[in-house]
């Protein structure tokens, strides 16, 4: 089991391919290692086994038929996947990790869950969150807080803190998150593994439970970057059942890198010549000292690999965190006023008449930090108070947005932190949420922006917690990042190993 569970994503895959392993082989080789870990982790809410074992079977199947007819097949057909309980799968319940769905069962699935069945991966189970994606720490889930793999008395950030612990725990080969504020990528960088946030349009959100309509998007979790590139690969695209999604005939006609999806085409070993900004807005006051050398660190290795690094002002940076929760709660409170007891969903037990069972159900059915934000976004929408608060967020909003094209006329990726420090203890934030919401200082602003991000591993405190290196492109850029990431990635491995290897060398010297 263990050979296995060290396996990326696109490695099982091959194997697979090859017939060195059966998909139910591997299936049933992370249901037990769910069974193992989850019960400490509680990465997961919902585990399916009987369906996962069935799915592998068609899996291999199917496998076996697309080899006998000599069609190719994905990357990832077998692979067990994990999927963020937020996404809607047709007959499985779907619980956005609150107490108001949690008995709801969807009669339909989404588009970017769709495309990874077609592409032949196996569904494990649903993965735990905070509760309507709203939190950076996967601790208001009415199911309980998930544990950071990495330390057990540390979060794993939010909202997608599950799939990245699953991720992290190898319960899972790879795992969707979505990502309205830094929800993939913050929780990458406390579990350390890599995460893509894409660009706003790029996956379609259809069957995505919407928070901020405007800011959600849906993308990977994985091991490395090889992983996330593949899985984004596969549930990119033009969907007609969402109106804001990228790449039909006219966008395309407008900016043919709508339809580019080739992302493993930029998995290359080369930064020679990229033009890399580092704001110097990102390392001023609040940040760790061991977050601001790992991340300058990096700066030093793009360098070294022949990238042009500069510092420069990005602006606007102080404005992100209010623009953004105006925003992303007065989306929220109008996206949540469906949840009233009426169509599905938890329903009161006891009420009065109709206004007081909308009352009640909605009182009991929603955690505390989900009526905080209803609560404040009905606030700043409501008469005499939208133009002081609403309207100059989406003022803002657009003047961030201007802040990075500038930035992007001048350089192809932006380089910073993900987070100003690593992983937190378990119950620091919930006694103080303004602390968690300046902790997404650096990951709010791309998603006003729309712009594409990832999250991958750029060393530890000293505390051994994982530290997370954030790299930007401009809107549909995603291949220039991905090819600086792999290019870290790489070097950072391969120094890694000669370290590994040098200390293995020392001690058999000494046996010796």
């Amino acid at each position: 089991m263990q050979q296995i569970l060290s396996y990326s994503a696109v490695e099982l895959g091959k194997k697979i391919a090859a017939g060195e392993i059966t998909s139910v082989e591997a299936t049933k080789a992370y249901l037990d290692a769910i069974g193992v870990t989850d019960k400490d982790i509680n990465a997961y809410i919902t585990v399916d086994t009987e369906g996962a074992i069935k799915a592998a079977e068609a899996a291999d199947k199917m496998i076996a038929e697309k080899k006998a007819a000599g069609e190719a097949l994905s990357p990832l057909a077998g692979v067990p996947v994990a999927i963020k309980d937020n996404m809607c799968i047709d007959g499985t319940l779907t619980t956005c990790a609150s107490h108001i769905l949690d008995n709801f069962v969807p009669t339909y699935t989404a588009t970017a869950v769709e495309k990874l069945l077609e592409a032949g991966a196996v569904v494990l189970g649903r993965t735990n969150m905070d509760e309507f994606a709203m939190g950076s720490t996967t601790e208001t889930s009415y199911f309980g807080a998930t544990k950071n793999p990495r330390n057990l008395t540390r979060v794993p950030g939010g909202s997608s803190g599950g799939s990245a612990a699953a991720v992290a725990a190898k319960s899972c080969a790879v795992a969707l998150g979505s990502d309205t504020g830094g929800s993939i990528r913050q929780p990458a960088s406390f579990c350390g593994v890599t995460g893509i946030k894409p660009t706003y349009g790029r996956v379609s959100r259809y069957g995505l439970i919407a928070y901020g309509s405007s800011l959600d998007q849906i993308g990977p979790l994985g091991r490395d970057v090889t992983d996330c590139a593949t899985v984004l690969e596969i549930i990119s695209g033009h969907d007609p059942k969402d109106s804001t999604s990228a790449g039909g005939d006219e966008t395309s006609k407008k900016d043919p890198r709508t339809t580019d999806n080739k992302f493993t085409e930029a998995l290359i070993d080369d930064v020679k010549g990229m033009k890399i900004g580092v704001p110097r807005d990102y390392f001023l006051e609040g940040i760790d000292e061991d977050v601001k050398k790992a991340v300058l660190d990096a700066a030093e290795v793009f360098k070294a690999k022949g990238a042009i690094v500069e510092e420069f002002d990005l602006g606007m940076v102080e404005y992100a965190i209010p623009a953004y929760y105006v925003i992303a709660c007065a989306e929220a409170s109008s996206n949540l006023e469906r949840f009233d007891g009426v169509k599905y969903g938890y329903r009161t037990e006891e009420y009065t008449d109709l206004h007081n069972m909308y009352k009640k159900t909605r009182s009991e059915g929603f955690g505390a930090e989900v009526k905080r934000r209803i609560m404040l976004g009905s606030f700043v929408l409501s008469s005499g108070y939208y133009d002081a608060y609403y309207v100059k967020a989406l003022r803002v909003k657009a003047l961030i947005k201007k802040a990075f094209d500038d930035a992007f006329s001048k350089y192809d990726v932006i380089l910073g932190p993900v987070a100003p420090t690593t992983a937190l203890k378990l119950g620091e934030s919930l006694s103080d949420p303004i602390q968690m919401y300046l902790g997404d200082i650096y990951t709010v602003s791309v998603n006003l922006a729309g712009i594409p991000g990832v999250s991958l591993p750029c060393g530890e405190d000293k505390e051994g917690l994982p530290i997370g290196l954030q790299l930007l492109g401009q809107t549909f850029d995603e291949k220039k990042i991905i090819q600086a990431a792999y290019t870290y990635e790489k070097y950072r491995l391969e120094n890694m190993n000669l370290t590994c290897d040098n200390e293995l060398g020392l001690k058999n010297g000494k046996e010796a």
